[in-house]
Parts: C-alpha cells; sequence; structure tokens
C-alpha cells in the first residue's frame, strides 16, 4: 500500500482505505460519533461515510489533555448539527501504525473528510464558536461539491431526559445552521434590538457577520491583496476573518493589531471596531483575548 503525505495545505487521499465490500454498522460512542480502529475502521467510518456525509477526523491521544478538550467540543457540536457531519476519532497512541501510514504529523489534528479526501483544519483547541464557524464553512464547501447527506445517530442518547437548553434565539440558529446568513444577521439584529446587552445576541450576530463576510471568498486573492495593500483596513480585516475562520486567532488579532498601530482616524477607528468584533467571538473567556485587549490599549493611547 503506498503511503499517502500528510502536508499543509494539501489534501490527502485516503482512496486506497475504503473498503471493497459494504460499511458495517458502527459501534458508536456518541449520538453521531464513531470510533476508528484499524484500517478496516478507517475506509468504513471515514472514507466510506466521507462520499455523502461531512467526516470530521479528530486524532487524538488520552496523554494530550488539548487533544481530549478538542473531542468534547466537536462531540456537543456533532449532537447539535443533527448529523450534517459525523466526528471520526482516532487514537493515535492505539493506532500507531496507522497513523503512520497516513502521514499525521502531530497530536492534536482535525481534518475533514471529503469524498475520500482529508484536509487539515485545525491543530490546537479553539473556543466553541470558532470551531462552529469552521464546521458551518466546511457544511457550505461540501454542499457546492453535491455532498449534502444527513447521518443517522449511530446510538441512542444515554439519557433522554437530559437535555441541552434551548437557545434563546432558536430562529437565529437555525437560520445560521441552515447557511441562511442574511436571516440569522436579520434575527440577531432584531434580538439585540430588544435586548442592546445581551452578550449571547452580540456574539451571534458577530460569528453571523463574520460567516457573511467570508462566504464564497477567494482566500488566495484575499490575501495577495492584503499583502500588496498593507494599510488597506478592508484588505486587512478580511483576511484577519478568514485567520480566525482557519484558527489561526494569534495571526488575526496581530493583523489588525499592527494595523492600528499603523493608520488613524477613521482607517484606525474601523480597524479597531473590528478587532472588537473578533474578541466577541472568540469570547473573553479566552486568555488570547485579554492579551489582545492589553495591546490593543497600549496601541491606542
Amino acid at each position: 500500500m503506498t503511503t499517502p503525505q500528510f502536508s499543509r495545505p494539501g489534501a490527502v487521499d485516503l482512496s486506497a482505505f475504503r473498503p471493497t465490500t459494504a460499511r458495517p454498522a458502527a459501534a458508536g460512542t456518541g449520538s453521531f460519533v464513531v470510533e476508528v480502529v484499524g484500517e478496516e475502521s478507517l475506509g468504513a467510518e471515514v472514507v466510506d461515510r466521507s462520499m455523502s456525509v461531512v467526516v470530521l477526523l479528530s486524532v487524538w491521544a488520552p496523554d494530550v489533555p488539548e487533544s481530549v478538550q478538542i473531542n468534547e467540543t466537536l462531540t456537543r457540536l456533532a449532537g447539535e448539527f443533527g448529523g450534517r457531519f459525523v466526528l471520526a476519532t482516532l487514537d493515535a497512541q492505539a493506532n500507531a501504525a496507522l497513523v503512520s501510514a497516513i502521514g499525521i504529523p502531530s497530536v492534536p489534528l482535525v481534518a475533514a473528510a471529503l469524498r475520500g479526501q482529508l484536509a487539515p483544519l485545525f491543530q490546537e483547541p479553539l473556543p466553541e464558536a470558532e470551531m462552529r464557524a469552521v464546521i458551518q464553512q466546511i457544511l457550505q464547501a461540501a454542499a457546492a461539491n453535491g455532498i449534502t447527506g444527513t447521518a443517522e445517530p449511530t446510538e441512542p442518547p444515554v439519557d433522554e431526559a437530559v437535555e441541552e437548553p434551548p437557545s434563546r434565539f432558536p430562529d437565529a440558529e437555525d437560520a445560521l445552521l441552515r447557511g441562511d446568513l442574511d436571516e440569522a444577521i436579520s434575527q440577531y439584529e432584531a434580538a439585540l434590538a430588544r435586548f442592546p446587552a445581551d452578550l449571547e445576541a452580540a456574539e451571534g450576530l458577530s460569528r453571523a457577520r463574520l460567516m457573511k463576510r467570508t462566504d464564497g471568498v477567494d482566500q488566495a486573492a484575499a490575501r495577495a491583496a492584503a499583502a500588496g495593500a498593507p494599510d488597506e483596513v478592508d484588505a486587512q480585516t478580511l483576511v484577519a476573518d478568514l485567520d480566525l475562520l482557519g484558527g489561526n486567532v494569534d495571526d488575526a488579532f496581530t493583523r489588525l493589531l499592527d494595523l492600528v498601530r499603523r493608520t488613524s482616524e477613521t482607517d484606525r477607528d474601523a480597524a479597531r471596531r473590528h478587532l472588537l468584533d473578533l474578541f466577541a467571538i472568540v469570547g473573553d473567556a479566552d486568555p488570547r483575548v485579554g492579551k489582545a485587549r492589553r495591546a490593543l490599549t497600549a496601541a491606542l493611547f
């Protein structure tokens, strides 16, 4: 078997692992979570499934806390998205030969599988809101390529009496999950008009606007434009948005902090306000936000 090479940002072709027989019923570890154990399982649970449903492969290890944290967040999101993607977990310690065969460089790592092609997404824990935004972007890209399937639960919930608290803004959340970004923005704006200090509505609005700004953007062209116009606010803020969606939070914050330092008056204020919007998406609980807030204060005063 030829060993595929894993190198960012390229994708890995997993077609060699596709099973020659129909995929058997899987033993699930959650409603939309499956465990990969060995080559046959990789072929069935990742390669075969990815022909019709988005699969996120999380390569983890029990003694790497960051990877455990990622799995916990992705498991919640898999249930929230109701089968629009399947989370496949691969224990790197228990499957060392398989991890080596597909060229995984380190743990943790989360990659998206679409039609047997494995593409890296992120390698560190992200805030849940940020993970949700990344998943929505993947689902949109998958739909554009004809992958619109919905998975059946691998097993029923352990305790159906225990439910997640309902969203306070269900219409906005539903619109966001459908990919109707204009409707989501409208719903969150209406919520903020009623409750101006509501943090959940403000975070939801910032998230929806971020997804709207980056929807359909050619990343290579956007980065080239920003490189050629270092003081152009629109060009720099767009790349900061793309960095945030890609999990490069520090890069996004640094880009806008540098822009604040280089510009003045209207441009400076626009860069500052955009940075505050990204802070809202990541959340004040993230230490990177506190560090960037202090840097912003120093840059302004």
